[in-house]
């Protein structure tokens, strides 16, 4: 009785533990009515997303504070969140910053040097930015000019690609901090993309890189490839937002595959956790149009997973996920962004 006792306390304070060091990173882009939809959230749905944060007791601090609380192993408070915004869109300045002063929420916003001092209509200029920076916003790197940084010109040579990126990150980096004073090393990448040599060139520069795809982040998290989750067009739904606030991050030992971005299709992730919170029966692939992904379980602990059909050209994702088996509806989730190219002849 008492050993049966003692592994459920200690189940417990393990699963306590996992929440505690868990967060979400949400993004998104517009905040407005007359843009495209898929990257855009209406004020009004934009006010009901932060409503429930604030109803629900989210403890919503500044990116900086939330990645450098990870990487230093501290524990988060429960519901732990950020909020982000790519590209410095003026509508952030007009729709989206007014909407989160009155709610009191820090925000972070990446932005595109090189578009900014082109003088872009589009994008805010340095005078709004340092407006908002002021307030409490954090201004951190897009690269220069929205690029697909992983994509080489062409005839272009890996040392060649290499300097031209690492020039583009730097100068951008020093815009910023030329302009706003901040010194974040943080890069989202554009469109989400991001290869095996981008990532270790953001490593080697001391950044940490942040996609697109969607998933919580913890301690163990891959600090070049750190996961949010989409908050505008069709994931702007609240009901389907509210599973993804009060999602967890598995703890994952190794992830091995060929490439985000690859020529290998279909795909192939193998995932190697420390199992705790759920159960393997439970845990479920899914593959962005074609729909379940085939799993075989290697090892108690590792899973490799494929897709049943050849994927189309282009973006695709693995998104997986498992139910909690401490907190009844709460999710762990986790994906795996592709970009698949055409096969060289």
């Amino acid at each position: 009785m008492y050993k049966k006792l003692f592994h459920l306390v200690l189940f417990i304070l393990i699963s306590i533990s996992v929440r505690a060091q868990a967060a979400v990173i949400l993004q998104y882009h517009h905040v407005s009515e007359t843009l495209p939809a898929v990257t855009s959230v209406s004020a009004n749905t934009f006010t009901e997303h932060l409503s429930y944060l604030k109803e629900h007791n989210f403890n919503v601090i500044p990116l900086n504070e939330l990645i450098s609380a990870l990487q230093q192993g501290e524990t988060l408070p429960d519901k732990t969140l950020a909020i982000t915004f790519d590209d410095g869109y003026n509508n952030n300045y007009e729709q989206a910053a007014p909407i989160l002063e009155k709610f009191g929420y820090p925000y972070t916003i990446f932005v595109n040097p090189k578009l900014i001092d082109e003088g872009m209509s589009y994008v805010m200029g340095w005078d709004k930015l340092k407006e908002l920076s002021k307030k409490g916003a954090l201004i951190a790197n897009h690269s220069g000019q929205h690029d697909y940084l992983h994509l080489k010109l062409e005839n272009e040579t890996d040392a060649q690609w290499q300097s031209r990126i690492k020039q583009d990150i730097l100068n951008s980096q020093k815009r910023i901090k030329e302009e706003i004073g901040h010194n974040y090393k943080y890069l989202a990448y554009p469109y989400g993309e991001f290869n095996n040599e981008l990532q270790a060139l953001v490593t080697e520069l001391g950044f940490v890189g942040i996609g697109q795809h969607s998933g919580a982040v913890n301690k163990d998290s891959n600090f070049s490839r750190l996961p949010r989750f989409p908050a505008s067009g069709f994931y702007s739904k609240l009901e389907a937002l509210i599973t993804k606030l009060n999602s967890r991050a598995f703890n994952i030992t190794n992830l091995t595959y060929q490439d985000s971005v690859t020529q290998q299709n279909p795909p192939t992730l193998t995932i190697e956790f420390k199992m705790g919170d759920f159960h393997k029966s439970q845990f479920a692939c899914y593959v962005s149009s074609v729909g379940q992904a085939d799993l075989k379980w290697i090892t108690k602990n590792t899973v490799e997973i494929t897709s049943p059909k050849v994927l189309n050209k282009g973006r695709s994702r693995f998104n997986c996920t498992a139910p909690s088996i401490s907190s009844p509806g709460d999710y762990f989730w986790f994906s795996q962004p592709w970009v698949i190219e055409a096969s060289k002849p």
